[in-house]
């Protein structure tokens, strides 16, 4: 009796046993996952990193390269166009590239929506990676926060010296909403016209650099040219803080790049081994152009050179080995060179920092290269399953949406703050420079 007892007792054990370890698995199956914390520690940083790009990088880096009595008001314009982006990022440029709710037919392809305010979203809300990790959907979207601040900053460059603050502060929002939030979600975003259409950007050749380069190139028609150029001599006040500037955009790099695999991966390493070798190939490229030409090579040219191949790297710094790196870092360094040193006074427009010359040009150079540095044959992660020749079209497609897009989008924000509150600065303020007229202080007393 007593071991017919423990016979039922032990069978009633088993049983309970495994529908236990049934309903646990059943459980963590249904679980919802949990970000990794050295994945979301990796992005924090990385947008720390964006943002050390931003303040004080390329205010000091576009800021050194003004005239003295415009040093202050290039630096605030940058300061200020980022903090205004941050906030229309969350109030509703993230739910416009990357929103929760997807639109289906036409709409769908160009922006996202549902996420306005970031409603819905709390600290246990995650955001999908490229692999089957997750990472804190805060993190997410701060990281795509940086980007859209820098890439309305990095327009500024191209507009120096001459534009009302107050036109600056109207612009952004219209630009951003007209412009890069379309462009990211049709590039980043699935659904999305160019990312359906397997567009390669890792970090923001198109969305990024020719959206911000073609853009301050429209603005500056715009504009104008300054008042004497290019008669008068305008050189860079400080080529010191240029110099400073471009190590802190270099640094802050890593974080745009390697931080756009998402995770603290393979990935990461390869954006980051690229983003050395390629920025290094650029900037000696560019120096070795300048003594060629007869000059001798310049820091001007060392901080260009390192800027045109960041970059013409960075759509392809996850999808390059490090040889094609270095052979877009050398090609873009060279064709920026000459769009600056040449295209410029050629067609007579007045780029003031050569905003279009390098982002725009070296965005063009690096997102339709990519297309050659991802095939296997150059060492690339590519696996030859997309010929090279298709992948070219998808780049050169993706690169022509992206310029008629900042194109026409730019001429309508640009207009509509031109025919309210005016653009330019007066000639008397333009010629005791912006420091004064617009912000009644002095760089340097």
């Amino acid at each position: 009796m007593i071991r017919k007892f423990a016979s039922v007792a032990a069978t009633f054990g088993a049983a309970a046993l495994f529908s236990t370890a049934a309903f646990a698995q059943d459980a963590a199956e249904a679980a919802e996952p949990v970000a990794n914390p050295g994945n979301n520690a990796w992005m924090m940083t990385s947008t720390i990193l964006v943002l050390l790009m931003i303040l004080p990088g390329l205010a000091l880096f576009y800021g050194g390269l003004t005239r003295s009595k415009n040093m202050l008001s290039t630096m605030t314009q940058i300061g200020a166009t980022a903090c205004l982006a941050m906030l229309i990022w969350v109030m509703w440029g993230y739910s416009l590239a990357f929103g929760d709710t997807t639109y289906e037919g036409t709409l769908g392809m160009f922006v996202s929506g549902g996420s306005y305010f970031l409603m819905g979203m709390d600290a246990s809300s995650t955001a999908a990676t490229f692999t089957d990790e997750v990472i804190s959907k805060y993190v997410f979207v701060s990281f795509q926060m940086t980007f859209a601040a820098i890439t309305a900053a990095l327009i500024l460059g191209a507009t120096a010296e001459r534009m009302k603050f107050g036109a600056v502060m109207a612009f952004v929002p219209l630009w951003l909403t007209i412009v890069y939030f379309p462009i990211a979600h049709m590039v980043w975003a699935g659904g999305g016209l160019l990312f359906e259409d397997g567009a390669l950007d890792f970090a923001g050749g198109t969305v990024v650099h020719i959206n911000a380069g073609v853009s301050g190139l429209v603005l500056a028609y715009l504009l104008g040219k300054r008042r004497g150029y290019p008669s008068e001599p305008m050189p860079p006040h400080s080529l010191t803080l240029t110099m400073v500037g471009t190590g802190l955009l270099w640094v802050g790099w890593f974080g745009f790049n390697a931080g756009s695999a998402l995770e603290a991966d393979g990935s990461a390493g390869l954006a980051m081994i690229n983003t050395f070798v390629a920025t290094a190939a650029g900037a000696l490229t560019w120096m070795v152009i300048e003594r060629i030409a007869g000059h001798k090579g310049s820091a001007l040219g060392f901080c260009s050179g390192v800027i045109a191949g960041l970059v013409a790297v960075t759509p392809a710094a996850g999808n390059s080995g490090p040889f094609g790196a270095i052979l877009l870092g050398i090609l873009a360094s060279t064709i920026c060179y000459f769009a600056v040193a040449k295209a410029k006074a050629k067609f007579g427009y007045d780029d003031s920092l050569d905003a279009f010359g390098i982002h725009g040009i070296g965005g063009i150079v690096g997102a339709i290269g990519t297309a050659v540095v991802y095939q296997p044959f150059l060492g690339g992660p590519g696996d030859g399953s997309t010929a090279l020749g298709a992948q070219l079209g998808v780049q050169v497609f993706s690169v022509v949406v992206t310029i008629a897009w900042a194109g026409i989008g730019t001429l309508i924000a640009g207009y509509l703050v031109k025919l309210t509150v005016g653009l330019r600065v007066d000639e008397e303020s333009e010629v005791n420079g912006l420091d004064i007229s617009e912000h009644g202080e002095r760089a340097y007393n």
